[in-house]
């Protein structure tokens, strides 16, 4: 296992290579008690990498173990494998993180897991929080699920397309399916490419395409947050531009899938989750006006 340290410098970030069978690697940052029983681990959405750096106030008063995983496919984790499922892939990448981080974690009763991601990302959580116990027994050790304008399982909502923007329902609904040959995907990827080709530039596209869309009562509100969390002028939109071109520096297979990824077959049906399963926490949070999260799936 190698720890890697970014070289650029604009915000410290490292982040561990943890190797995985067939010559894979996953990537994940972590923060917090590495010896805490109370594991937290959050899912990035798209353009993003597991960034764990400037733990959040509230975690840290909590002493918890936070683990950000980067997906398979961006950043420096490997695609997944050909011709496994994104879900068994998923499955097998996160049992191996947790059992790397906790050895006797299968037999640890007093490990608690709590399972987060935002928008792209609340799909993976959810795959991961719904899977059977049969097939994911460290799934028992989840005692709640967080979702940040998450999207719903397509195959299982006939309204999903509802919530979308009109950017994501190009992108990730109905008509990104129904072409062929991830041709959606792959002409955005060509048009975006340019805006994400170096650490500057993806820091300005970040900061047009989320930061400079708020409105005086958003930016009011971030800038106290930024304040309080010990960022110099800058700093936050340039850690999330930072994330952006990390993520797709090695390649754009992650970007790609996408669409495929939450149409995929998650492996559970959400009114077929039985007692045990359903007795865990879920806790939904959706923001107004959001054009890069659904809104409606989180209603």
């Amino acid at each position: 296992m190698a720890e890697v340290r970014a070289t650029t410098p604009h915000v410290p970030y490292t982040e561990t290579l943890l190797p995985l069978p067939e010559g894979r690697t996953l990537a994940y940052d972590t923060a917090g008690d590495p010896n805490s029983l109370t594991l937290v681990i959050f899912f990035h959405g798209t353009f993003g990498v597991g960034n764990a750096s400037n733990l959040n106030k509230t975690l840290q008063a909590k002493g918890v173990h936070y683990v950000t995983p980067t997906l398979p496919g961006w950043g420096s984790s490997s695609a997944r494998p050909s011709g496994v499922s994104y879900v068994d892939s998923l499955i097998a990448d996160i049992t191996s993180l947790i059992h790397h981080l906790y050895p006797d974690a299968s037999s640890h009763t007093q490990l608690k897991i709590y399972i987060s991601g935002g928008s792209y990302g609340s799909v993976p959580a959810q795959i991961i929080y719904g899977h059977p116990f049969d097939k994911f027994p460290l799934g028992r050790q989840i005692k709640g699920l967080f979702l940040m304008g998450p999207f719903s399982p397509p195959r299982h909502d006939p309204g999903f397309n509802e919530g979308l923007s009109w950017m994501n329902y190009i992108m990730v609904g109905t008509p990104a399916q129904i072409v062929p040959g991830r041709f959606v995907p792959h002409l955005t990827s060509v048009a975006m490419k340019p805006r994400f080709a170096t650490p500057e530039k993806a820091i300005q596209a970040i900061r047009e395409i989320s930061f400079d869309r708020m409105d005086r009562e958003e930016k009011e509100v971030l800038a106290k947050y930024v304040k309080e969390m010990g960022y110099m002028e800058g700093q936050y939109e340039a850690k999330f531009g930072l994330n952006a071109w990390r993520s797709v520096h090695n390649a754009w297979e992650g970007f790609l899938e996408v669409s495929d990824v939450i149409w995929s077959a998650w492996g559970f049906v959400p009114k077929e989750i039985d007692a045990e399963g359903l007795g865990r926490h879920v806790l939904v949070a959706a923001s107004k006006g959001d054009e890069l999260a659904s809104n409606k799936q989180a209603v």
